[in-house]
Order: C-alpha cells, then sequence, then structure tokens
C-alpha cells in the first residue's frame, strides 16, 4: 500500500456527507477526540477502523485509501471511451466504460494510455465478409508478445486475450466499429482509429 488515509480526505469526504465530527466518531465507535486528531493531521485511524470509516463515509475501502471519491455521473455511459488496465502481477486485463479506481494484486491501476499503431504494432485490417480480420506482424515469444486484441464500437467492446506463440490475430463482426487496440506485454497500448 503506497498510501494511507489522510486527514484532509476524511474531512472532505465527511463535510461532502454532511456529517459533524461527532456523527463520523458515532457510526465508527470512536470519540469525536480521535476524527478531529486525524482531520488535523496529528494521528491516523487504526487499519482495523479502515473498513468502517469507508463504509461511514459511503466510498469503497480502495476510494478512501487512494484519496479519491469516483462517482460515474454519466449514468448512459459511452463505451467508446472504454479504459484497459492491465495487472503487472498476474496480468488480469480488466476495462471500464466509466471513471472508475482499478485495483489488483493489491495495486491501484492506471487506465493505459494507448499510443498510434505504427512499425512493428501496425495493426492490419482485412474485411472478411460481416467480420474484420485483425492481426499484427509482431513476435509472438514467452516474455515479447500482443497480450489481446480488442475492438471497440458504441455498442460493445469485442476482446481476444492472445498468449505467446500464437498468432496475433483475431476476428470481429464489423457492426459499428470505432476502433481497434492491440497490447503489446513490453510497449504498452496500441489504437487505430477506423
Amino acid at each position: 500500500m503506497d498510501k494511507y488515509v489522510t486527514g484532509a480526505v476524511i474531512r472532505k469526504l465527511r463535510e461532502n456527507k454532511k456529517m459533524t465530527q461527532e456523527e463520523l466518531a458515532e457510526k465508527i465507535f470512536v470519540s469525536s477526540k480521535a476524527v478531529s486528531k486525524w482531520e488535523t493531521g496529528q494521528g491516523f485511524p487504526d487499519i482495523s477502523l479502515i473498513e468502517s470509516l469507508a463504509k461511514a463515509l459511503d466510498i469503497s475501502v480502495i476510494e478512501l485509501l487512494s484519496g479519491e471519491d469516483i462517482r460515474n455521473e454519466n449514468k448512459a455511459s459511452d463505451i467508446t471511451k472504454t479504459k484497459f488496465y492491465v495487472c503487472p502481477v498476474c496480468n488480469n486485463v480488466i476495462e471500464s466504460t466509466g471513471k472508475a479506481l482499478v485495483s489488483c494484486c493489491g495495486i491501484t491501476l492506471p487506465p493505459l494510455e494507448a499510443e498510434v499503431a505504427e512499425s512493428e504494432h501496425s495493426i492490419h485490417i482485412e474485411t472478411v465478409e460481416d467480420e474484420y480480420c485483425v492481426t499484427l506482424e509482431h513476435a509472438m515469444q514467452k516474455n515479447h508478445y500482443i497480450s489481446f486484441i480488442a475492438a471497440i464500437s458504441d455498442r460493445r467492446v469485442q476482446f481476444v486475450k492472445l498468449y505467446p506463440e500464437e498468432m496475433a490475430q483475431a476476428r470481429f463482426k464489423i457492426e459499428r466499429v470505432k476502433s481497434i487496440y492491440a497490447y503489446c506485454n513490453r510497449h504498452g497500448l496500441f489504437e487505430l482509429k477506423l
């Protein structure tokens, strides 16, 4: 854990909930003096209180520890703004269509930033009937490979997980596809806009 909840975060979240220090203290069974000490930086809540503190402030533990209050105000969502996250420990791939705080293996993951697909990361598309056949001329070795290819439309995310020693290719339904993404385990995320 690279951060620990700060007094400024506790105060901000408590005030956003229009709660007094006394009201917060009652909810988590501590004294109002303890809450005051946390908020003024004279102490920190015991780790055993973090879960009940997060619940009282109506956020997740990870949001509390990161200092960010994530609220998806765009209830309709916009799939074309899909973000990908890759865990450096287990290689888990996570996607979100809205603002998110993503964690895996105890690490808060940043969203991947896509670069324009070029050179060895060039994405080639061939139309075959009602599908795109997507290929990359990229090494597919155990320590350097394309981990996934995804197609994003305004309606859905099509995702193909790849593994070393297989071809860097995938097929996707053409319907309304706006972007194709490919993730290299060494060099990151690449995008081809259609």
